[in-house]
């Protein structure tokens, strides 16, 4: 039989072709293998001595260890590092794409506890509030930041905001103490930032919204989970009636994409089990 070099020629490469495509789809399938408990963490030593108890308390309260049991239902398909360090006298917080990594600053921190109130607010937020709800948002929002990075998770808008939206609906969800508590101590952070902040035209070129904004952002997700619990804030006039009239539409909106977008790598057995551990309760916080 005489054979077409041509036509050979062309089986030869579309055969080459396929077995390409077959070898890159088998590596990409190993590559994006989904396990729970991939979350690792990292308390860097603080070379400014100010930070020492920032560090020995972050130490002692095992605050990273409960993070990573907190987060350890997420199915991931690589690990994702939590880092407690300092940063040169730059008060921040970011997530790292290249290493999968997630930095909160000592500096951060040690405003946190410096600007908390010395006692309770007439809004009742107690000097606990002020430190463990912005410390669970601040890593929960970076959190948020590394899943859609690792998870491919498409995000509708400025990221921020999203990130922001991500942490409020997880610090609502995890019984109404912590609901209450956090919620009003990432408030307290908000509204004084935003009362000592000087804006100006550049900054509403920030990537973040403004400090207000934020704020009615946070109280707006809040009151739309449950009306009840947080009726407080309609009534003290902390969250304008005319905003509240929608919160709720806007917490199923966010629901709904938490649910559809993330749901497929929850494991749901574990974070049941983490739920009922109550990891992240500010109650479980204090020294023993």
């Amino acid at each position: 039989m005489i054979t077409n070099p041509a036509r050979a020629g062309r089986s030869r490469t579309a055969a080459i072709a396929c077995c390409a495509l077959l070898l890159a789809l088998a590596a990409g399938s190993a590559q994006a293998e989904l396990k729970i408990d991939r979350i690792t963490l990292e308390y860097v030593e603080p070379s400014d001595s100010r930070h020492r108890p920032v560090y020995e308390t972050l130490r002692e309260r095992r605050v990273l260890e409960r993070f990573q049991h907190f987060l350890s239902f997420l199915r991931l398909p690589r690990p994702l590092l939590l880092r407690a360090a300092g940063c040169d006298g730059v008060s921040n917080a970011w997530y790292d794409s290249e290493d999968h990594s997630v930095t909160v600053c000592y500096e951060y921190l040690f405003d946190l506890a410096r600007n908390a109130p010395k006692e309770t607010t007439p809004a009742g937020v107690t000097p606990q509030d002020a430190l463990v709800g912005p410390t669970a948002e601040v890593f929960l929002h970076e959190v948020g930041h590394a899943l859609f990075d690792l998870l491919e998770i498409p995000v509708l808008g400025r990221e921020e905001d999203a990130a922001d939206q991500l942490a409020a609906y997880v610090l609502v969800s995890l019984g109404d103490d912590f609901a209450r508590s956090s919620v009003y101590g990432v408030a307290y952070m908000y509204a004084r930032d935003a009362r000592e902040a000087k804006v100006k035209q550049s900054t509403f070129a920030n990537v973040h919204g403004v400090d207000w904004q934020r704020f009615y952002n946070l109280l707006c997700i809040a009151y739309g989970s449950n009306t009840k619990l947080f009726a407080d804030l309609l009534d003290k006039k902390y969250l304008p009636e005319s905003r509240a009239e929608d919160c709720e539409g806007e917490y199923r909106q966010v629901h709904y994409a938490v649910q559809t977008l993330l749901g497929p790598y929850i494991d749901k057995e574990q974070a049941q089990q983490v739920r009922a551990q109550r990891w992240l309760d500010p109650a479980v916080w204090k020294k023993r």
